[in-house]
Protein backbone atom coordinates (compact mmCIF):
# COMPACT_ATOMS: atom_id res chain seq x y z
CA UNK A 1 0.00 0.00 0.00
CA UNK A 2 2.82 2.04 0.80
CA UNK A 3 4.39 1.77 -2.94
CA UNK A 4 0.70 2.22 -4.08
CA UNK A 5 0.93 5.83 -2.51
CA UNK A 6 4.21 6.73 -3.56
CA UNK A 7 3.13 5.87 -7.26
CA UNK A 8 0.18 8.15 -6.97
CA UNK A 9 2.51 11.03 -5.42
CA UNK A 10 4.92 10.57 -8.26
CA UNK A 11 2.11 10.77 -10.82
CA UNK A 12 0.72 13.55 -9.47
CA UNK A 13 3.96 15.64 -8.84
CA UNK A 14 5.50 14.98 -12.31
CA UNK A 15 2.65 16.72 -14.58
CA UNK A 16 -0.37 18.61 -13.41
CA UNK A 17 -1.79 17.07 -16.58
CA UNK A 18 -4.87 14.89 -16.64
CA UNK A 19 -3.64 11.38 -17.58
CA UNK A 20 -6.94 9.50 -17.16
CA UNK A 21 -7.07 7.21 -14.44
CA UNK A 22 -4.09 4.72 -14.06
CA UNK A 23 -5.01 0.98 -13.33
CA UNK A 24 -2.63 -0.96 -10.90
CA UNK A 25 -3.29 -5.04 -10.46
CA UNK A 26 -2.41 -6.04 -6.98
CA UNK A 27 -3.18 -9.51 -5.34
CA UNK A 28 -5.40 -10.79 -8.69
CA UNK A 29 -7.33 -7.48 -8.42
CA UNK A 30 -7.52 -4.88 -10.50
CA UNK A 31 -7.93 -0.99 -8.55
CA UNK A 32 -7.95 2.41 -9.74
CA UNK A 33 -5.90 4.94 -8.52
CA UNK A 34 -7.42 8.29 -7.39
CA UNK A 35 -4.99 11.14 -7.86
CA UNK A 36 -6.93 13.59 -5.71
CA UNK A 37 -7.11 11.49 -2.58
CA UNK A 38 -4.33 9.52 -3.39
CA UNK A 39 -5.51 6.27 -2.48
CA UNK A 40 -6.69 3.19 -4.38
CA UNK A 41 -10.49 2.16 -5.23
CA UNK A 42 -11.76 -0.83 -6.42
CA UNK A 43 -13.38 -0.27 -10.00
CA UNK A 44 -16.97 -0.23 -9.79
CA UNK A 45 -19.20 -0.66 -13.22
CA UNK A 46 -20.55 2.84 -12.46
CA UNK A 47 -16.73 4.68 -12.68
CA UNK A 48 -17.08 7.82 -16.12
CA UNK A 49 -16.55 6.62 -19.72
CA UNK A 50 -12.55 6.44 -20.56
CA UNK A 51 -12.06 8.76 -23.86
CA UNK A 52 -9.07 7.46 -25.77
CA UNK A 53 -8.70 10.70 -27.42
CA UNK A 54 -9.66 14.34 -27.13
CA UNK A 55 -12.42 15.87 -28.86
CA UNK A 56 -10.47 18.50 -30.68
CA UNK A 57 -8.61 15.20 -32.37
CA UNK A 58 -8.56 14.23 -35.99
CA UNK A 59 -7.40 11.35 -37.82
CA UNK A 60 -6.35 12.12 -41.63
CA UNK A 61 -6.27 8.67 -44.07
CA UNK A 62 -3.07 8.71 -46.40
CA UNK A 63 -1.59 6.69 -48.86
CA UNK A 64 2.01 8.64 -49.25
CA UNK A 65 2.82 10.98 -46.59
CA UNK A 66 5.95 12.19 -48.73
CA UNK A 67 3.95 13.87 -51.20
CA UNK A 68 1.24 16.16 -50.22
CA UNK A 69 -0.04 16.56 -53.90
CA UNK A 70 -0.69 12.54 -53.76
CA UNK A 71 -2.02 12.72 -50.30
CA UNK A 72 -4.51 15.39 -51.26
CA UNK A 73 -5.69 13.01 -54.83
CA UNK A 74 -5.80 9.67 -53.02
CA UNK A 75 -7.84 10.43 -49.93
CA UNK A 76 -10.91 8.73 -52.05
CA UNK A 77 -9.25 5.64 -52.28
CA UNK A 78 -12.25 4.73 -49.68
CA UNK A 79 -15.76 4.63 -48.68
CA UNK A 80 -17.19 5.85 -45.96
CA UNK A 81 -20.44 4.99 -44.93
CA UNK A 82 -22.42 5.24 -41.42
CA UNK A 83 -23.91 2.16 -39.97
CA UNK A 84 -27.74 2.51 -38.43
CA UNK A 85 -25.79 2.77 -34.83
CA UNK A 86 -24.09 5.87 -35.86
CA UNK A 87 -20.82 4.44 -36.55
CA UNK A 88 -18.18 5.45 -39.06
CA UNK A 89 -17.04 2.99 -41.17
CA UNK A 90 -15.18 2.69 -44.47
CA UNK A 91 -14.26 0.25 -47.33
CA UNK A 92 -11.57 0.32 -49.62
CA UNK A 93 -12.11 0.87 -53.26
CA UNK A 94 -11.88 -1.67 -56.21
CA UNK A 95 -8.13 -1.58 -58.46
CA UNK A 96 -10.36 -0.97 -61.32
CA UNK A 97 -12.18 2.28 -59.70
CA UNK A 98 -8.49 3.43 -58.33
CA UNK A 99 -7.14 2.71 -61.99
CA UNK A 100 -10.08 4.89 -64.02
CA UNK A 101 -9.99 7.41 -61.28
CA UNK A 102 -6.27 8.21 -61.81
CA UNK A 103 -6.58 7.96 -65.81
CA UNK A 104 -9.53 10.04 -66.14
CA UNK A 105 -7.82 12.37 -63.92
CA UNK A 106 -4.62 12.66 -66.25
CA UNK A 107 -7.06 11.77 -69.60
CA UNK A 108 -5.29 14.39 -70.83
CA UNK A 109 -1.57 12.86 -70.72
CA UNK A 110 -3.40 9.68 -73.12
CA UNK A 111 -1.42 9.28 -76.43
CA UNK A 112 -3.78 7.35 -78.06
CA UNK A 113 -7.26 5.00 -77.44
CA UNK A 114 -6.72 3.10 -80.97
CA UNK A 115 -7.44 -0.68 -80.06
CA UNK A 116 -8.63 0.36 -76.77
CA UNK A 117 -12.14 -1.41 -75.78
CA UNK A 118 -14.96 0.59 -76.29
CA UNK A 119 -16.64 -0.74 -73.09
CA UNK A 120 -14.17 0.30 -71.05
CA UNK A 121 -13.75 4.04 -73.14
CA UNK A 122 -16.88 4.92 -72.22
CA UNK A 123 -16.45 4.70 -68.54
CA UNK A 124 -13.33 5.87 -68.71
CA UNK A 125 -14.97 8.82 -70.60
CA UNK A 126 -17.96 9.07 -68.01
CA UNK A 127 -15.34 9.03 -65.34
CA UNK A 128 -13.83 11.76 -67.13
CA UNK A 129 -16.97 13.65 -67.79
CA UNK A 130 -18.17 13.81 -64.06
CA UNK A 131 -14.41 15.41 -63.27
CA UNK A 132 -15.08 18.24 -66.54
CA UNK A 133 -12.42 17.09 -67.80
CA UNK A 134 -13.85 18.35 -71.49
CA UNK A 135 -15.09 22.12 -69.93
CA UNK A 136 -11.23 22.93 -69.63
CA UNK A 137 -9.99 25.52 -72.35
CA UNK A 138 -6.75 23.69 -73.46
CA UNK A 139 -6.31 19.99 -72.30
CA UNK A 140 -10.15 19.16 -72.43
CA UNK A 141 -9.73 19.63 -76.02
CA UNK A 142 -7.09 17.55 -76.30
CA UNK A 143 -8.84 14.71 -74.31
CA UNK A 144 -11.85 14.78 -76.24
CA UNK A 145 -9.68 14.44 -79.72
CA UNK A 146 -8.43 11.29 -78.16
CA UNK A 147 -12.00 10.14 -78.11
CA UNK A 148 -13.20 11.17 -81.24
CA UNK A 149 -10.36 9.87 -83.05
CA UNK A 150 -10.40 6.41 -81.66
CA UNK A 151 -14.41 6.24 -81.28
CA UNK A 152 -15.85 8.50 -83.80
CA UNK A 153 -20.06 7.85 -84.04
CA UNK A 154 -19.83 6.61 -80.91
CA UNK A 155 -18.46 9.30 -78.78
CA UNK A 156 -21.62 11.89 -80.62
CA UNK A 157 -23.53 10.58 -82.87
CA UNK A 158 -26.12 13.28 -83.36
CA UNK A 159 -25.33 17.25 -81.88
CA UNK A 160 -28.29 19.79 -82.11
CA UNK A 161 -27.29 23.10 -81.34
CA UNK A 162 -30.32 24.89 -82.04
CA UNK A 163 -30.46 28.99 -81.19
CA UNK A 164 -26.71 28.19 -79.42
CA UNK A 165 -24.89 30.50 -80.78
CA UNK A 166 -23.07 31.72 -78.16
CA UNK A 167 -21.89 27.73 -77.05
CA UNK A 168 -20.32 27.78 -80.77
CA UNK A 169 -18.31 30.79 -80.29
CA UNK A 170 -17.31 29.60 -77.23
CA UNK A 171 -16.48 25.94 -78.21
CA UNK A 172 -15.55 26.20 -82.02
CA UNK A 173 -12.61 23.84 -81.93
CA UNK A 174 -14.39 21.16 -79.91
CA UNK A 175 -17.45 21.52 -82.03
CA UNK A 176 -14.81 20.57 -85.02
CA UNK A 177 -13.39 17.98 -83.02
CA UNK A 178 -16.52 15.64 -83.31
CA UNK A 179 -16.21 13.29 -86.40
CA UNK A 180 -19.07 10.67 -87.99
CA UNK A 181 -22.22 12.57 -87.26
CA UNK A 182 -25.19 11.80 -89.17
CA UNK A 183 -26.89 14.64 -87.56
CA UNK A 184 -26.31 18.02 -87.47
CA UNK A 185 -28.82 20.99 -85.89
CA UNK A 186 -27.70 24.46 -86.44
CA UNK A 187 -30.61 26.40 -86.83
CA UNK A 188 -31.13 29.81 -86.04
CA UNK A 189 -27.68 29.80 -84.98
CA UNK A 190 -27.08 33.31 -87.59
CA UNK A 191 -23.65 32.02 -88.90
CA UNK A 192 -23.54 33.73 -92.32
CA UNK A 193 -21.48 32.60 -95.42
CA UNK A 194 -18.38 32.88 -93.58
CA UNK A 195 -18.03 31.23 -90.66
CA UNK A 196 -16.07 28.61 -89.95
CA UNK A 197 -18.38 26.08 -89.06
CA UNK A 198 -20.02 26.29 -91.74
CA UNK A 199 -16.66 25.92 -93.83
CA UNK A 200 -15.28 22.92 -91.82
CA UNK A 201 -18.69 21.02 -92.99
CA UNK A 202 -17.08 20.63 -96.21
CA UNK A 203 -14.42 18.50 -94.55
CA UNK A 204 -13.95 14.35 -94.69
CA UNK A 205 -14.54 14.34 -91.15
CA UNK A 206 -18.35 14.87 -92.10
CA UNK A 207 -18.73 13.49 -94.93
CA UNK A 208 -21.40 10.88 -93.05
CA UNK A 209 -23.69 13.95 -92.69
CA UNK A 210 -27.34 12.97 -93.75
CA UNK A 211 -29.64 15.26 -91.88
CA UNK A 212 -28.51 18.92 -92.06
CA UNK A 213 -30.56 21.97 -90.67
CA UNK A 214 -29.23 25.21 -91.65
CA UNK A 215 -32.40 26.97 -90.98
CA UNK A 216 -32.40 30.70 -90.39
CA UNK A 217 -28.35 31.49 -90.65
CA UNK A 218 -28.50 34.42 -93.01
CA UNK A 219 -26.91 32.35 -95.99
CA UNK A 220 -26.73 33.30 -99.30
CA UNK A 221 -25.87 32.29 -102.42
CA UNK A 222 -21.87 32.44 -102.08
CA UNK A 223 -22.35 30.44 -99.06
CA UNK A 224 -24.12 27.75 -101.10
CA UNK A 225 -21.73 27.94 -103.51
CA UNK A 226 -18.78 27.46 -101.09
CA UNK A 227 -20.90 24.82 -99.38
CA UNK A 228 -21.50 22.56 -102.47
CA UNK A 229 -18.03 23.12 -104.24
CA UNK A 230 -16.34 19.97 -103.14
CA UNK A 231 -19.19 17.77 -104.19
CA UNK A 232 -19.86 20.33 -107.79
CA UNK A 233 -16.07 19.53 -108.79
CA UNK A 234 -14.51 16.71 -106.84
CA UNK A 235 -17.55 14.51 -105.60
CA UNK A 236 -16.61 14.94 -101.75
CA UNK A 237 -18.04 16.86 -98.99
CA UNK A 238 -21.69 16.45 -98.28
CA UNK A 239 -22.33 14.02 -100.75
CA UNK A 240 -24.46 11.92 -98.81
CA UNK A 241 -26.03 14.00 -97.93
CA UNK A 242 -29.97 13.29 -97.39
CA UNK A 243 -32.11 15.95 -95.30
CA UNK A 244 -31.30 19.52 -95.74
CA UNK A 245 -33.27 22.76 -94.31
CA UNK A 246 -32.31 26.42 -96.07
CA UNK A 247 -35.20 27.74 -94.74
CA UNK A 248 -35.75 31.37 -93.75
CA UNK A 249 -33.08 32.01 -95.45
CA UNK A 250 -34.10 35.62 -97.36
CA UNK A 251 -30.75 36.13 -99.22
CA UNK A 252 -30.99 32.56 -101.13
CA UNK A 253 -32.04 33.08 -104.97
CA UNK A 254 -32.54 31.32 -107.71
CA UNK A 255 -28.99 31.04 -108.46
CA UNK A 256 -28.51 29.56 -105.08
CA UNK A 257 -30.97 26.79 -105.05
CA UNK A 258 -28.93 25.78 -108.35
CA UNK A 259 -25.76 24.73 -106.64
CA UNK A 260 -28.10 22.23 -104.33
CA UNK A 261 -28.80 20.47 -107.59
CA UNK A 262 -25.00 18.60 -107.01
CA UNK A 263 -26.84 16.37 -104.19
CA UNK A 264 -28.05 13.81 -105.96
CA UNK A 265 -28.90 11.75 -102.99
CA UNK A 266 -31.31 14.65 -101.45
CA UNK A 267 -34.85 12.67 -100.45
CA UNK A 268 -36.16 16.11 -98.60
CA UNK A 269 -35.53 19.81 -98.93
CA UNK A 270 -36.78 22.80 -97.28
CA UNK A 271 -36.18 26.25 -99.19
CA UNK A 272 -39.37 28.12 -97.44
CA UNK A 273 -38.63 31.73 -96.81
CA UNK A 274 -36.07 31.85 -99.16
CA UNK A 275 -35.45 35.10 -101.86
CA UNK A 276 -36.77 33.13 -104.70
CA UNK A 277 -38.19 35.29 -107.78
CA UNK A 278 -39.61 32.58 -109.62
CA UNK A 279 -41.29 30.08 -107.84
CA UNK A 280 -42.83 27.82 -110.19
CA UNK A 281 -39.80 27.28 -112.74
CA UNK A 282 -38.14 26.63 -109.63
CA UNK A 283 -40.20 23.68 -108.21
CA UNK A 284 -40.19 22.04 -111.94
CA UNK A 285 -36.30 22.45 -111.77
CA UNK A 286 -35.91 20.67 -108.93
CA UNK A 287 -38.66 17.82 -109.83
CA UNK A 288 -36.57 17.51 -113.30
CA UNK A 289 -32.92 17.25 -112.03
CA UNK A 290 -33.11 15.65 -108.93
CA UNK A 291 -36.43 13.76 -108.44
CA UNK A 292 -37.98 15.95 -105.65
CA UNK A 293 -41.73 16.39 -105.67
CA UNK A 294 -43.47 19.82 -104.19
CA UNK A 295 -45.13 18.77 -100.68
CA UNK A 296 -48.75 20.50 -100.12
CA UNK A 297 -48.29 19.30 -96.57
CA UNK A 298 -45.46 20.47 -94.06
CA UNK A 299 -43.02 17.21 -93.65
CA UNK A 300 -42.19 15.90 -90.19
CA UNK A 301 -38.43 15.98 -91.24
CA UNK A 302 -38.04 19.59 -90.95
CA UNK A 303 -39.91 20.09 -87.09
CA UNK A 304 -37.04 19.05 -85.43
CA UNK A 305 -37.41 16.69 -83.18
CA UNK A 306 -35.45 14.03 -84.88
CA UNK A 307 -32.31 16.19 -84.50
CA UNK A 308 -31.20 15.26 -80.74
CA UNK A 309 -27.88 15.40 -78.92
CA UNK A 310 -27.04 11.74 -78.72
CA UNK A 311 -23.89 9.94 -77.64
CA UNK A 312 -21.03 9.64 -75.16
CA UNK A 313 -20.56 13.46 -74.74
CA UNK A 314 -24.15 14.22 -74.33
CA UNK A 315 -23.56 15.55 -70.68
CA UNK A 316 -20.36 17.34 -71.97
CA UNK A 317 -22.75 19.34 -74.58
CA UNK A 318 -24.91 20.59 -71.17
CA UNK A 319 -21.97 21.48 -69.60
CA UNK A 320 -20.68 23.66 -71.96
CA UNK A 321 -24.19 25.37 -72.31
CA UNK A 322 -24.61 25.19 -68.85
CA UNK A 323 -21.25 26.80 -68.06
CA UNK A 324 -21.39 29.74 -70.97
CA UNK A 325 -25.50 30.53 -69.08
CA UNK A 326 -22.96 30.93 -65.93
CA UNK A 327 -20.59 33.27 -67.64
CA UNK A 328 -23.58 35.75 -68.58
CA UNK A 329 -25.61 35.69 -65.71
CA UNK A 330 -23.76 38.91 -63.99
CA UNK A 331 -25.70 40.94 -67.29
CA UNK A 332 -29.12 39.91 -66.05
CA UNK A 333 -28.43 42.15 -63.19
CA UNK A 334 -28.31 45.13 -65.21
CA UNK A 335 -31.59 44.59 -66.74
CA UNK A 336 -33.39 46.52 -64.28
CA UNK A 337 -30.98 49.46 -64.04
CA UNK A 338 -32.04 49.53 -68.23
CA UNK A 339 -35.30 49.21 -67.48
CA UNK A 340 -35.49 52.26 -65.15
CA UNK A 341 -33.41 54.54 -67.78
CA UNK A 342 -35.60 53.73 -70.48
CA UNK A 343 -38.43 54.93 -68.76
CA UNK A 344 -36.99 58.14 -67.64
CA UNK A 345 -35.70 58.55 -71.20
CA UNK A 346 -31.88 58.51 -69.93
CA UNK A 347 -31.39 55.65 -73.07
CA UNK A 348 -32.17 54.89 -76.53
CA UNK A 349 -34.19 51.52 -76.85
CA UNK A 350 -32.73 49.11 -78.79
CA UNK A 351 -34.20 46.41 -80.79
CA UNK A 352 -33.89 42.83 -79.80
CA UNK A 353 -32.51 40.04 -82.13
CA UNK A 354 -35.25 38.59 -83.80
CA UNK A 355 -36.32 35.04 -82.34
CA UNK A 356 -36.20 31.91 -84.67
CA UNK A 357 -40.03 31.78 -83.79
CA UNK A 358 -40.84 34.91 -85.27
CA UNK A 359 -39.07 34.02 -88.34
CA UNK A 360 -41.07 30.74 -88.49
CA UNK A 361 -44.13 32.82 -88.32
CA UNK A 362 -43.61 34.87 -91.40
CA UNK A 363 -42.30 32.16 -93.31
CA UNK A 364 -45.44 30.15 -93.07
CA UNK A 365 -47.25 33.00 -94.36
CA UNK A 366 -45.37 33.47 -97.59
CA UNK A 367 -46.21 29.34 -97.94
CA UNK A 368 -44.72 26.35 -98.13
CA UNK A 369 -41.37 24.99 -99.92
CA UNK A 370 -40.70 21.79 -98.97
CA UNK A 371 -40.05 18.84 -101.69
CA UNK A 372 -39.52 15.28 -100.63
CA UNK A 373 -38.36 11.87 -103.21
CA UNK A 374 -41.41 9.41 -103.83
CA UNK A 375 -39.91 6.01 -102.35
CA UNK A 376 -42.05 3.68 -105.34
CA UNK A 377 -42.84 5.51 -108.99
CA UNK A 378 -44.69 3.51 -111.37
CA UNK A 379 -45.34 0.71 -109.03
CA UNK A 380 -49.21 0.53 -110.73
CA UNK A 381 -48.32 0.57 -113.91
CA UNK A 382 -49.09 -2.83 -115.99
CA UNK A 383 -45.70 -5.13 -116.58
CA UNK A 384 -46.78 -6.70 -119.98
CA UNK A 385 -49.45 -4.25 -121.29
CA UNK A 386 -47.49 -1.46 -123.05
CA UNK A 387 -43.92 -2.07 -123.23
CA UNK A 388 -43.10 0.00 -126.11
CA UNK A 389 -44.53 2.41 -124.47
CA UNK A 390 -42.70 2.45 -121.56
CA UNK A 391 -39.45 2.21 -123.10
CA UNK A 392 -40.42 5.28 -125.25
CA UNK A 393 -41.92 7.44 -122.12
CA UNK A 394 -37.73 6.79 -120.21
CA UNK A 395 -36.09 7.44 -123.16
CA UNK A 396 -38.02 10.98 -123.53
CA UNK A 397 -37.27 11.60 -119.47
CA UNK A 398 -33.86 10.66 -119.98
CA UNK A 399 -33.92 13.02 -123.32
CA UNK A 400 -35.52 15.61 -121.40
CA UNK A 401 -33.27 15.34 -118.25
CA UNK A 402 -30.32 15.41 -120.90
CA UNK A 403 -31.30 18.10 -122.59
CA UNK A 404 -31.69 20.15 -119.08
CA UNK A 405 -28.39 19.18 -117.74
CA UNK A 406 -26.98 20.42 -120.99
CA UNK A 407 -28.69 23.85 -120.60
CA UNK A 408 -27.56 23.84 -117.19
CA UNK A 409 -24.25 23.55 -117.97
CA UNK A 410 -24.39 25.98 -120.66
CA UNK A 411 -25.82 28.75 -118.36
CA UNK A 412 -24.05 28.13 -115.16
CA UNK A 413 -20.49 26.77 -116.70
CA UNK A 414 -18.97 29.90 -115.28
CA UNK A 415 -20.02 29.42 -111.95
CA UNK A 416 -18.81 25.93 -111.45
CA UNK A 417 -15.47 26.22 -111.69
CA UNK A 418 -14.87 30.21 -111.09
CA UNK A 419 -11.79 31.02 -109.29
CA UNK A 420 -13.17 31.25 -105.69
CA UNK A 421 -14.21 27.67 -106.36
CA UNK A 422 -10.08 26.93 -106.89
CA UNK A 423 -9.06 28.57 -104.42
CA UNK A 424 -11.49 26.79 -101.84
CA UNK A 425 -10.85 23.75 -103.45
CA UNK A 426 -7.07 24.05 -103.05
CA UNK A 427 -7.48 23.67 -99.37
CA UNK A 428 -8.34 20.14 -99.24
Amino acid sequence: QSWSRGMSYCLHSESHLDTGPIYVRENGKLHVVNQGAGGIQDVTPKTRPFRLFSRSFSVELCMNREDDRARRQRTDHFIFTYTKEGNLRYSAKSLFSLVLGYISDNVDHIDSLIGFPEQIAEKLFSAAEARQKFTEPVTGLRALQKFTEAYGSLVLCSLCLRNRYLVISEKLEEIKSFRELTCLDLSCCKLGDEHELLEHLTKEALSSVKQLLLKDNSLSDAGLRRMTAPVRVLKKGLENLLVLDLSCNPKITDVGIGYLLSFKKLNCLDISGTGLKDVDAVIKRIQMQIGLVHSKVPLKEFDHSNCKTEGWAEQTVLQWEQAVMEAIKPQDNLRSRTAALRFYGKTHRIEEVVKCTVVEAETKALGNLQFYKEKVQNCHLPLKKEVAGSHELKNNRKRALAEGERERTSKQKHLCLTVEDWDLLNTY
